[in-house]
């Protein structure tokens, strides 16, 4: 653990540069990112089974995984139902509704909801098949009445997540990963229609496609590696806490960022001894160790809540005895868990809200996946002649200062027969 202390000099240029440790806008990536764009948009086809033979070192027979649907244990099956209920019943009071209403003129107006036609979902998968990200995604899609859930994940494609993905309702399945996967569903090919949208996280490449084909199509967010930063002043136990850190740290890219921001020398001791002795136990520990975790000792719980959020986290943790107080002061997080029994990984699979969240700062101007960003919204606009009238002044006054007479003659018309 890398530590840093109020009391140091330079306290302030350590943060800075810590913070900026983000890896959503490397050049270098964007380059590499950049080529294999273009490369699906020229071969299209060819080029996703060349990229998988390259990346992935698969030679597919096809894209789509039209193998059956693999029978699964029963424990993971009723891990799905239980996860599955709780997503839904949170996306279901986030849908928007139909409203209308009568403005000052008499004109109804008010906005109409429906569902993306054909929705992209990209499932990371590799060394951790995620299927809480299959149900965290495609539920909300099939929530909010998506008819096409297109969704594409890394070859050979994990038998349990393959069960995930078809049981929580996708009605494609491609083997794609990465930047090739983002790219077809954008832009297409002959065995994959474009999608309108694009959902789902990945690594750091992964989010610089979304970014960049960003007006191709739309996309939900820029969820890159994972992120905690964990407040604690000396009422938090240590145990704890050094888990926590070690769970965000287990996805082990090596671009993960993982704090802790405590007001106690002591709870930052006993937590690098906590990491010490539990790591040897966990099975990813190698990927773990590619983590640099961040201590910082802060003076006062007003500086920590300052660091969070200028930090943005993913997911900010808050153990403390004044968590109600510090709650309503966090401005910029993905999402806060309350106290010492509410860990980030029961957001992550069970709790109700997706685990799809902002990441390397994005936080600040982005929320969390939710139902609504399945919806596509539309304005409704309904006049009489009577509302039209009582409108005509103010359209002449605004299309004479515009100098648009063709606008305020549109309006005219209506009265001249």
């Amino acid at each position: 653990m890398k530590i840093l202390r109020h009391d140091q000099p330079d306290f302030a240029e350590q943060l800075a540069r810590a913070m900026a440790a983000s890896s959503l806008f490397d050049p270098q990536i964007e380059e590499r990112v950049r080529a294999i764009i273009a490369d699906v948009q020229t071969r299209g086809d060819t080029a996703l089974y060349e990229l998988t033979e390259r990346f992935d070192e698969v030679k597919l027979k096809e894209l789509r995984a039209s193998t059956p649907t693999p029978t699964v244990q029963a424990e993971l099956q009723r891990a799905i139902t239980a996860a599955q209920k709780n997503i839904a019943a949170f996306a279901k009071r986030s849908l928007r509704q139909n409203w209308s209403m009568s403005n000052a003129q008499g004109a109804r107006v008010g906005e109409k909801f429906e569902p993306f036609q054909r929705v992209g979902i990209y499932v990371p998968g590799g060394t951790a098949p995620l299927v809480s990200t299959a149900l965290m995604t495609i539920t909300l899609a099939k929530v909010a009445g998506c008819p096409q859930i297109i969704v594409c994940t890394p070859p050979p494609v994990n038998a349990n997540l393959l069960y995930t993905i078809r049981r929580a309702g996708a009605t494609e399945v491609y083997q794609l990963n990465g930047v090739a996967a983002i790219a077809a569903l954008s832009l297409g090919t002959a065995t994959i229609q474009p999608v309108q949208k694009i959902f789902g996280p990945g690594n750091a490449y992964v989010v610089a496609a979304k970014r960049l084909l960003f007006g191709h199509v739309a996309v939900d967010l820029l969820p890159g590696p994972s992120e905690v930063l964990i407040i604690a002043d000396d009422s938090a136990n240590p145990t704890f806490i050094a888990a926590d850190m070690l769970a965000q740290a287990e996805h082990g890219s090596g671009h993960e960022r993982v704090w802790l921001v405590t007001t106690s020398s002591r709870i930052l001791d006993e937590t690098q001894m906590e990491i010490t002795r539990q790591l040897p136990a966990l099975k990813r520990r190698q990927f773990i160790q590619r983590v640099q975790t961040i201590g910082a000792l802060v003076k006062d719980l007003k500086q920590a809540v300052a660091i969070a959020n200028e930090f943005a986290p993913e997911h900010c943790e808050l153990m403390t005895k004044n968590n109600p107080s510090l709650v309503m002061k966090i401005k910029t997080a993905g999402a806060i868990f309350l106290g010492p029994n509410s860990p980030t990984v029961v957001g992550d699979y069970l709790a109700g809200p997706s685990h799809e969240l902002p990441t390397g700062g994005a936080a600040k101007s982005f929320a969390g996946l939710t139902v609504d960003q399945f919806q596509r919204r539309t304005s409704v606009v309904e006049l009489n002649a009577k509302s039209l009238k009582k409108s005509l002044p103010t359209l002449e006054a605004f299309g004479e200062v515009e100098g648009l007479d063709a606008h305020v003659a549109s309006a005219r018309k209506r009265f001249e027969h």
